[in-house]
């Protein structure tokens, strides 16, 4: 199995501006989000930016980057010009690895694209793991998703899915039957639909959930979901959110 881990980082984040090169244990976050990748089985690792300093960071730690341009409304068009870039096409496989998670676990990314590679009716696999608490449940920063008998992906949502109708009060937990999926946003991708992507009509479920996999789903596409044990470390979203990653390394 051959793949590239693709890093998406943009600098304009509107919750924590300049994300990408704030210093976690002296090391600029996606230059730790990159290092991390390169854990896994990844063939290389390539940071997907839209700025000139980023670039220049991951040039001084050795971390290979192109610059991509600014005006991507989603993650998966800069990847998508990033492929283009490389030369990625067809068959070659990319992961996606958010830049803002330095404690994802490199077997995690192994795991989505071993499970691609091995779902020939997919033209994507990502990752989920068990809900164990009704605040996160109910919680619309957290994504949900329900799947098939086949772990194929059949909806995403930041409502509380699947429903239980009959529970005896709003707050009972845990569920009877098995778990509700907390989304991990880690994505593996054939390069060839990945540059087709953009392309593709944006959803109208997408723009309801502001979910950009809603895209694939409503085009009829399949998405296979590798359920882990374990949850991820936190990523990095706000200014908390830093402070915590922050004495995690410390």
């Amino acid at each position: 199995m051959s793949f590239t881990v693709l890093v998406p980082a943009r600098m304009a984040s509107t919750r924590l501006p300049g994300k990408p090169l704030a210093d976690i244990g002296g090391l600029p976050m996606v230059v730790r989000v990159a290092q991390r990748a390169a854990l896994s089985a990844a063939q290389r690792v390539v940071v997907a930016a839209d700025h000139p300093d980023i670039i220049a960071a991951c040039a001084r730690h050795g971390v290979a980057a192109v610059l991509t341009r600014t005006d991507h409304p989603t993650g998966s068009d800069r990847l998508a010009e990033a492929c283009a870039l490389l030369g990625l096409d067809g068959t070659d496989m990319v992961v996606n690895v958010q830049g803002d998670e330095p404690l994802l676990d490199p077997g995690l990314i192994d795991a989505c694209a071993e499970l691609l590679a091995r779902s020939a009716d997919c033209v994507m696999s990502t990752a989920a793991h068990a809900i164990d608490t009704p605040d996160e449940f109910a919680n619309p920063n957290v994504v949900k998703v329900v799947l098939d008998a086949r772990g194929r992906a059949l909806y995403f949502s930041r409502a509380p899915i699947p429903c239980w109708r009959d529970r005896p009060a709003p707050d009972t937990w845990p569920v009877p039957h098995a778990p509700p999926l907390r989304h991990i946003g880690l994505y593996a991708y054939h390069a060839g639909f990945l540059r087709r992507f953009p392309q593709l009509a944006v959803s109208p479920l997408e723009t309801a959930e502001a979910l950009e996999q809603l895209r694939v789903l409503w085009h009829g596409e399949r998405i296979a979901v590798h359920v882990s044990a374990s949850r991820p470390g936190p990523g990095v979203d706000t200014p908390e959110d830093l402070a915590r990653v922050r004495a995690l390394f410390a």
